[in-house]
């Protein structure tokens, strides 16, 4: 099982998430990329976060909860997910990496904050893409967040030459690597050089 997390920030009286949003639309090519790289082996689902952005009193990070509550009461709670997230989503997949289902995380673009630390990692493969002039979300940061899941869990930090933060110019290095990474996490399927790099043990790779 893979579920994909949108990203989206907050907007004034706008708080609950329209599915005709950027910010999740985005993610449909990244759910049809990760079928295809599973062979259709893999049921792929998206959320629909319940609100927009990241609040205090309600972060994705609840949704993502919530659906892996959801996944274990119709399809059993020993199914290993992938989870696979953009921006805020690649923010709550991280901070939800401990959780008992999760097999790993693929994490694009994430926007992250100096003091997220992912507890409870376990040795969980974790992938995090990140071009390399994102301006909305810091790669730097995001690079942090890799250096202290690292002491934890295997941990690959891919950067994406020109890559920006909407993830429009080298698609194919955002979704194809993304979908290749959860078919290795859930499926322990190795295609392409980078994922055997990865699979590899290797911990910084540039594209």
């Amino acid at each position: 099982m893979a579920i994909v997390l949108h990203g989206g920030a907050s907007r004034r009286n706008a708080m609950r998430v329209s599915p005709a949003q950027l910010s999740v639309l985005r993610m449909i090519p990244v759910a049809r990329r990760v079928a295809r790289a599973t062979s259709h082996r893999v049921a792929v689902l998206r959320l629909l976060n319940s609100r927009r952005g990241w609040e205090t009193e309600h972060t994705p990070v609840r949704d993502v909860g919530w659906a892996l509550e959801q996944v274990a009461e119709r399809f059993g709670g020993e199914l290993p997910v992938c989870l696979v997230g953009h921006s805020l989503g690649g923010r709550a997949a991280l901070l939800s990496a401990g959780e008992r289902q999760v097999a790993g995380v693929v994490a694009l673009a994430p926007w992250v904050s100096p003091s997220d630390v992912p507890r409870h990692v376990d040795g969980k493969p974790v992938v995090i893409i990140h071009g390399d002039e994102d301006r909305i979300a810091s790669p730097q940061r995001s690079r942090e967040v890799a250096a202290r899941l690292a002491r934890s869990a295997p941990v690959a930090y891919v950067s994406v030459g020109g890559g920006t933060h909407a993830m429009l110019r080298h698609r194919r290095a955002f979704d194809g690597l993304a979908a290749r990474c959860a078919a290795w996490i859930l499926l322990g399927r190795v295609r392409g050089d980078t994922v055997r790099r990865i699979a590899a043990g290797e911990t910084l790779l540039t594209l």
